[in-house]
């Protein structure tokens, strides 16, 4: 399935009925009163949250929705059907914004969290409510209220604990496909990932879940290359990996310092976000690797671990690193000294 993360939609709730104009017509009675029923209400506009769904897709190649309109009153006192709600399922992590002013509406995070985006029109009063002692037989009726009508503009982010930051071909799809279930694709050039994936880890018996983004490059909080369609799903993770590729031409070091300067560019909290850096494809560099990642750590002041994502040698101790930011549970799971390859 395509992934699809912002969509713009128009959304219509239904229109109220009329009430009735209606008098009595029956046998021997030659002056039947008014009988007239209310307009049925229209339908309401909610946006609710599902797990089932995984992209806005659908919202990309339908752009209209509208609700049912309530029907009119009948004869005999009796009102209209009322117009059936309409409700849009998206994925969880969707944002509703006003396309018009840009007021965000709801974030909708949990399964089954609802919002709704229109009311539907009150029905009209029938003539029977009009009658009064004084006036035994009222000719009017009051017309339903009008629809509501919106532009909406839906953003997803993805809902995840764990974020793989990383520049293009760095590795970051070989990982989450070594660490989950996830059949991210992956091939040896640049931007392999072009929408993010998301996969589901179970380790020490702790779940939780990784994305696998576009990677970043110089520039990205301005919109570059893949820019903020990337950066966005980043922005709920509670922890983030950065992982640097141990055969790039450019130093680690120097690909570190553009991933958090882009990073604190777009958002001034992700600069502070509890993170991990790991040297990937350590099975290239052989025993080299754990010197390169000594050497790295000294330079940064913070431990640095390398791994290799093919084989997974390392990818235990990254993923015991990471407990302690998705589950209180953590600490009955050993606590790693995080000294490369120790």
């Amino acid at each position: 399935m395509k992934f699809i993360d912002q969509a713009n939609i128009s959304i219509r709730s239904g229109k109220g009925g009329h009430g009735s104009v209606h008098f009595r017509r029956e046998k021997n009675v030659p002056r039947g009163g008014p009988d007239g029923g209310d307009g049925g209400r229209g339908g309401d506009v909610w946006i609710v949250a599902t797990g089932r769904s995984r992209s806005l897709i659908d919202y990309h190649q339908r752009r209209l929705y509208a609700a049912d309109d309530g029907q009119p009153g009948g004869e005999k006192g009796s009102s209209g059907r009322s117009g059936e709600p309409l409700e849009l399922k998206v994925p969880l992590g969707t944002q509703l914004f006003d396309a018009e002013d840009g007021q965000l509406l709801a974030d909708l995070l949990k399964e089954g969290d609802r919002h709704c985006v229109a009311k539907g029109g009150n029905g009209g009063w029938g003539n029977l409510r009009f009658k009064t002692a004084t006036r035994q037989a009222p000719d009017r009726a009051n017309p339903g209220q009008p629809a509501t009508v919106r532009s909406l503009r839906m953003e997803l982010k993805l809902l995840a604990d764990i974020a793989l930051v990383g520049l293009p071909n760095a590795g970051k799809s070989t990982l989450i496909r070594q660490v989950s279930a996830s059949r991210a694709r992956v091939a040896d050039y640049p931007f392999t990932t072009l929408t993010p994936n998301l996969g589901v880890v179970r380790h020490r018996d702790v779940t939780f879940t990784i994305a696998d983004v576009p990677g970043l490059i110089a520039g990205a909080a301005d919109g570059a290359g893949l820019g903020h369609q990337f950066l966005r799903h980043i922005e709920r993770c509670e922890a983030l990996v950065f992982v640097l590729s141990a055969t790039d031409a450019e130093p680690p070091a120097q690909a570190l310092a553009v991933l958090r300067h882009e990073l604190a560019q777009f958002d001034s909290s992700l600069a502070t976000r509890p993170s991990r850096v790991v040297i990937n494809k350590a099975d290239v560099l052989g025993p080299d690797a754990a010197k390169e990642a000594q050497k790295l750590s000294r330079a940064l002041g913070e431990p640095v671990l390398a791994i290799s994502a093919v084989t997974g040698d390392g990818v235990t101790k990254l993923l015991d690193g990471l407990l302690p930011f998705v589950s209180k549970e953590a600490v009955k799971a050993p606590t790693p000294t995080w000294s490369p390859n120790s």
